[in-house]
């Protein structure tokens, strides 16, 4: 790896919005469709230009050998195929002493046999996002003329089969399909992803029927967020499916993010670390925001095109914005058995008045009591066997 100026021992992390908020759906409740507004522009994708600075300045801004472009929507793909293939060109023109890993999310209606081979020539990991069933995905995910997409997604899955590319699933919980957890689960595993990413939908709508994030007493939340008791039961009903006989052969994020708390290693999940402000996010025209969930204009913290990368990164805005996560827990988080399991979860959820002043606390708090507690003697042997150098799969035998 080439020397670097900057020392700095973690690596730096951005989520790339080559095409913005621009994207071939309207789901209903999509946090970043609204972002449009910020960029007035009839046309939101990176130009070349800005394509070869982001690739050039990142990978010169990385102090670890392997460097992670992690490419989001909106509906990257967008941009074409041809932008993807000189995105890979300028990787290796600024990387060849680097190990780079490409993931991309997509909704997968735009997957073809050329796209497929493609990743699979680039080793692209591919997420796609899917709510479960169709009466699940179609609840809010629609087309842009209000057409169901079930099937065009489900025919990209297929593609990336047929073609060995590797791929996870992302799936948004809401106040629906949150109801559907055995169907929701069985239809992953039916349809191969070994990998599956749930991820709790929690949005507040202002008196301007905008999202907001900061304090808003008039904001309201949206009807299609998950309640903190759905949330919770539906975890529960995955894990108990999941320990009872896929161990080791099917991976799900808050699963993995909790073990890790009780083996005292970092999660790997942003709403479990103790911090924020690790995974930036990067708009087409080069802004730099600091979350992907906080792209509002008082959380920009630079521009890749005329600041320095590591700048941006090491910031005082970014670092007084990452550290607030752990100075705002109220003390009812600071007091609870499970604190250094979730560490309060994401910030932005954290809308539930407590009475201490700018210390709110999470909105799904109860929901995740209600797993932490339900499947705590399983996590425990877990991380006790791992502690020993056992294999975990024993845990499958105690059901």
């Amino acid at each position: 790896m080439p020397e670097t100026l900057y020392p700095f021992s973690d690596p730096l992390y951005l989520v790339a919005k080559p095409a913005s908020s621009a994207c071939n759906m309207r789901c209903e409740y999509c946090y970043y469709l609204e972002k449009e507004k910020y960029y007035p522009k009839e046309r939101h994708v990176m130009s070349e230009q800005m394509l070869e600075d982001y690739i050039k300045k990142f990978i010169a801004a990385q102090n670890t050998p392997n460097v992670l472009f992690n490419w989001h929507g909106g509906e990257a793909m967008i941009c074409g195929l041809d932008f993807f293939r000189q995105a890979i060109a300028y990787q290796k023109k600024y990387g060849s002493q680097y190990q780079i890993v490409n993931t991309i999310q997509t909704n997968g209606i735009l997957l073809s046999d050329e796209w497929c081979e493609f990743f699979k020539e680039n080793n692209f990991l591919v997420g796609i996002s899917i709510d479960g069933p169709q009466h699940c995905h179609d609840r809010y995910r629609r087309t842009i003329s209000g057409q169901s997409a079930f099937e065009m997604t489900l025919r990209g899955v297929n593609l990336l089969k047929k073609h060995s590319v590797d791929f996870n699933v992302l799936c948004t919980v809401n106040d629906y399909n949150s109801k559907y957890p055995d169907e929701v689960y069985s239809f992953f595993k039916e349809i191969g992803a070994q990998y599956i990413q749930f991820t709790p939908v929690v949005e507040r709508i202002g008196k301007d029927t905008q999202l907001c994030v900061d304090e808003a007493p008039e904001a309201n939340v949206a009807p299609w967020s998950v309640s903190p008791r759905d949330w919770g039961e539906f975890m529960c009903r995955i894990f108990s499916m999941w320990v009872k006989k896929d161990v080791g052969e099917y991976f799900v994020n808050f699963i993995d993010s909790t073990l890790s708390g009780y083996v005292g290693q970092d999660s790997g999940n942003c709403y479990f670390s103790k911090k924020c402000g690790h995974a930036m996010a990067l708009e087409y025209n080069g802004d730099v925001y600091a979350c992907d969930h906080y792209v509002f204009p008082q959380y920009k913290i630079g521009n890749i095109f005329s600041d320095d990368m590591r700048s941006i990164a090491n910031s005082e805005q970014i670092k007084r914005f990452g550290e607030k996560k752990t100075k705002n827990l109220p003390s009812e988080c600071l007091k609870c058995r499970y604190i250094n399991i979730c560490n309060g979860e994401c910030p932005k959820n954290r809308i539930n008045h407590t009475g201490e002043k700018g210390k709110n606390i999470n909105f799904l708090c109860r929901g995740y009591k209600h797993f932490f507690t339900t499947t705590e003697r399983y996590f425990v042997y877990m991380a006790n066997e791992l502690a020993a150098g056992r294999n975990v799969l024993t845990v499958m035998d105690k059901m």
